[in-house]
């Protein structure tokens, strides 16, 4: 199994200069937003191990909520942000980038603060101080590389194509004469190179070991302090209902010029992008329990929500949670199928109480009770509050378009039915009805 790796370099840029990045970024799309896979600056689709892909320029618009706190806004100097999710080890995919890319990363990054730097190494050595780690980071189906998507998207094609002809050569009726002749169609097009279905790569041992050691030592440090919990759980639960009983409630409805901002980059695919960006509830409390959910949060979608769904939810290709500028704000991005509206309700009626406790800590976000209850219960407070926070990608690169999460489970179940034998007819009707 090859594991996911993610990268998001991050610098300030500099004063007057973020129109001209602007323009220079809008000559990687050929749409609004959407990357050209061939563009000079960064070809994406020349990197076969990179999933998805985007740069943003991150800006405080939302600075001014937090003095309903009685809190000044902290001063924040525009980013921009390349931020990506890659098979392998993500050192060795930033080799590759500045190897056949760093022409086009060294004239984006030109626009940076801090580059180039005299004391680094070269533009390599620069991206790796710059990277950010995440606090949490959700992969959908972890192990799946870009290549087997390709190629199982091709089998598929390959036998839905040809399936209707062996039906009306042999009928419906003996499944398993239709999957013998399915099966050398797929020997035929292996041999003469128009299919390849190859072996998934070992495990790599340093990444199985540093796997499993923080799948057995997060929860065992957790049971070693749960006597510290349950003494001050009583003191928590106080706190934080006083807490949620004086956030100041902040209903503010984004303009419509925003809307229309963030639409016209939308659905132009099978999945979108999404970026949020704002400020963290003041003071040590909540910060200390937002980085507490944030590290449970990693675990699951680790450990536990790695194959196919994060809780109910099986739209999500990738996500991240990040907290930036000293702990004082936080950043989130996904990759999601289907309509921002559709992702919006997924969560609200699926997984609310996961919402309320991934982002009730955040300025602006609707009250919550509890920290599980209530929050996204209020639909158009919450609709209201995180398009405000949202701003769009000014380059998003998708390496399989129009193949959504579920096409992928699809297509991965059609080649475990050509590589396994089934043992029954119901079975193999199971998985001829897939193709």
């Amino acid at each position: 199994m090859t594991p996911q790796s993610n990268f998001m370099i991050v610098a300030a840029i500099h004063d007057g200069q973020i129109d001209k990045l602007r323009a220079l970024l809008a000559t990687m799309n050929k749409s609004v937003g959407l990357a050209d896979p061939g563009n000079k600056l960064l070809p994406f689709g020349r990197f076969d191990r990179l999933h998805f892909a985007r740069f943003i320029i991150i800006e405080a618009k939302t600075a001014d909520e937090i003095k309903a706190f009685g809190i000044r806004p902290r001063l924040w100097q525009p980013a921009l942000a390349f931020i990506g999710d890659c098979d392998g080890d993500r050192d060795s995919f930033l080799a590759e980038l500045v190897e056949h890319a760093g022409a086009g990363l060294d004239q984006l990054f030109s626009f940076c603060v801090g580059y180039p730097d005299p004391n680094s190494e070269g533009l390599l050595a620069w991206m790796k101080s710059h990277n950010v780690e995440p606090a949490a980071n959700y992969v959908n189906w972890l192990g799946r590389t870009v290549r087997q998507v390709h190629e199982e998207a091709a089998l598929h094609r390959s036998l839905s194509t040809c399936l209707q002809t062996i039906v009306d050569e042999v009928g419906r009726e003996n499944a398993r004469i239709l999957r013998q002749k399915l099966l050398s169609h797929v020997e035929m097009e292996k041999l003469a190179g128009r299919l390849t279905l190859a072996p998934s790569a070992s495990t790599p041992c340093s990444w199985r070991i540093r796997n499993l050691l923080h799948k057995i030592g997060v929860p065992l440090i957790l049971l070693l302090l749960s006597p510290l919990f349950l003494a001050i759980a009583p003191f928590f639960a106080l706190r934080l209902r006083m807490l949620e009983r004086s956030d100041p409630e902040l209903f503010i409805r984004p303009t419509r010029e925003h809307i229309t901002e963030l639409s016209v980059q939308e659905d132009h695919d099978v999945s979108n992008q999404f970026n949020v960006f704002g400020d963290i509830k003041p003071g040590l409390f909540r910060l200390l329990t937002f980085k507490f959910l944030m590290l449970l949060t990693d675990y699951v979608a680790r450990h536990i929500y790695n194959h196919g769904f994060l809780t109910r939810i099986r739209t999500i290709h990738f996500a991240r949670w990040v907290f930036m500028d000293d702990n004082h704000r936080a950043f989130f991005a996904s990759n999601y199928d289907g309509s921002h509206e559709s992702y919006m309700d997924d969560f609200i009626n699926k997984a609310g109480w996961g919402l309320n406790l991934a982002f009730g800590n955040a300025v602006g976000y609707p009250t919550t009770r509890w920290l599980i209850k209530e929050g996204a219960e209020r639909e158009q407070q919450f609709k209201a509050t995180q398009r405000r926070h949202q701003f769009r990608s000014e380059v998003w690169y998708k390496a399989y378009p129009d193949l959504t999460a579920t096409d992928l489970a699809r297509n991965s179940r059609i080649r475990q039915g050509v590589e396994i034998r089934q043992s029954s007819d119901a079975e193999i009707r199971d998985w001829l009805s897939q193709i």
